[in-house]
């Protein structure tokens, strides 16, 4: 990974901000969501994108009471 040397500091509340180049660069828009992870000790910060729940698939995606379910599966269940 690229190191772009960049630093913040953590304010009282636990808060960081992500300078606005990096959100431009990742697709980060205001009020997204953010995947918060932990990965060989590294914390990872990356855009969150649904999936769906039976598949693991992220196109055609749709928010059926409360969970996330593609197009392809959702069309499977409706056949059963």
């Amino acid at each position: 990974m690229k190191c772009t040397g960049i630093t913040r500091k953590i304010d009282e509340l636990g808060r960081i901000v992500l300078p606005i180049e990096l959100r431009r660069t990742l697709g980060i828009g205001e009020r997204d969501s953010i995947e918060i992870y932990v990965e060989e000790g590294r914390i990872i910060l990356q855009k969150y994108t649904p999936s769906c729940v039976f598949c693991g698939g992220d196109k055609d995606i749709s928010e059926f009471k409360g969970k996330y379910v593609c197009r392809e599966c959702a069309e499977s269940i409706a056949a059963e």
